[in-house]
């Protein structure tokens, strides 16, 4: 166990508590109740990617780069370095903006966080950053807390998370490709193969991974439900609209009090610390798999000097990037959420053609209600990203 409750709760990094936060305040508590197909999607869709690790032994770049050709992998990994990079540029801007928060300056705690999650993966063993993410999991409880401390209406929150609804007006429709793209974002795929295979488990032991994965996305559904919670009952009864998580911080001051608006700020750095750890590092195991280039963390840098390098030169660029004043970043780490949820159908589409071939799955191809789960799933993210573009027509 591992791999998936570390993926998952890395899902809940800066970009997605900026999502979920304007979700609370622009919505208040109506879209909850996506996190339930959500959290079945998830759970799903890593299920799928320990499995392939588990039976192949390969991550998910290696297989489609074997399967589809140079050609193929080339495009996807193209995007997917984009995405990740509007990524880690807001993991980094969430810790420029915490810090600020709490009084302390972000010319001395980015450089600070760049040095220290560079120091953890090239000077660290598998196992000894594992149990470093893992310990870093159970600082997400400070949203749980934040959203008990706002105060919501606990009748009105139960209604909303069972009773479906969707507006049909831009803004809520961007706002739902927004949670779909960082609650089931592509990089994760990618990571939680990678890890898996790299951490080595065995078929036999195979049930602990399943169980691993159930538990990581439930986890991050309820705190994620809970940021919602939070900026539900409290900025959207004020009409407060906010850009960003740190705005949402410093809100929740003067309306749920100063241990809220603290836990928030230090929920929010956490979280922003430990994705810039795993953002660069799935993005080097990605890359590096996709063009037959050695990758891992238990390797030497003279055995993977492109994956040491390339983890390096991201963690460089969006530690720098968060630190340009003219830098828009409140609109990169939306959009890169945005893009998330439009890339995702595409990588869903290979991951459903390795998993469901017996040359490569054997007894392990999906059953066809996994398989069903993940076609409702495309097809929903395309029609949502299509409503997207005509909603100002309707």
């Amino acid at each position: 166990m591992g791999p998936g409750i570390i993926t998952a709760n890395v899902d809940n990094d800066a970009g997605g508590i900026t999502t979920y936060s304007i979700a609370g305040a622009r919505t208040g508590y109506s879209l909850l109740w996506t996190l339930i197909p959500i959290t079945i999607s998830l759970i799903v869709i890593q299920e799928m990617t320990a499995r392939m690790a588990v039976v192949t032994g390969k991550g998910l770049a290696d297989l489609i780069r074997e399967r589809f050709g140079i050609r193929v992998t080339f495009y996807v990994i193209v995007l997917l370095l984009l995405a990740n990079l509007g990524n880690i540029f807001a993991e980094f801007s969430g810790i420029r903006a915490s810090t600020e928060i709490l009084g302390i300056s972000p010319y001395i705690t980015v450089p600070l966080a760049a040095l220290f999650v560079w120091w953890l993966v090239v000077k660290g063993r598998y196992k000894s950053v594992e149990k470093v993410f893992l310990t870093a999991c159970l600082f997400y409880f400070s949203y749980i807390v934040s959203g008990i401390l706002a105060r919501p209406r606990w009748d009105e929150v139960a209604s909303h998370l069972l009773s479906p609804s969707l507006s049909l007006n831009r803004d809520s429709l961007i706002i739902t490709i927004g949670l779909i793209g960082t609650t089931i974002a592509p990089w994760m795929q990618f990571y939680q193969q990678a890890a898996t295979a790299e951490k080595g488990v065995k078929i036999k032991n195979y049930s602990y991974s399943q169980i691993d994965t159930v538990i990581g996305g439930i986890l991050v559904c309820v705190v994620a439900s809970f940021i919602i919670i939070t900026c539900g009952a409290t900025l959207y009864p004020k009409g407060i609209h906010i850009s960003s998580a740190e705005e949402a911080a410093l809100a929740l001051k003067p309306l749920a009090g100063e241990y809220c608006s603290i836990l928030f700020a230090v929920g929010l750095l956490n979280a922003s610390l430990f994705a810039a750890s795993i953002l660069p590092l799935s993005t080097a195991y990605s890359t590096c798999e996709a063009f037959g280039w050695e990758s891992g963390v238990n390797k030497k840098f003279s055995s993977a000097p492109t994956f040491y390098i390339l983890y390096t030169s991201l963690i460089i660029v969006g530690a720098a990037g968060s630190l340009i004043p003219s830098m828009p970043l409140i609109q990169v780490m939306y959009l890169s959420q945005v893009v998330n949820g439009i890339l995702l159908p595409v990588i869903l589409y290979y991951m459903l053609s390795l998993i469901n071939n017996r040359e490569i799955m054997g007894e392990y191809v999906n059953s066809g209600a996994f398989n069903l789960i993940v076609w409702i799933t495309i097809i929903s993210t395309v029609i949502l990203t299509i409503l997207t573009i005509v909603a100002p027509y309707i």
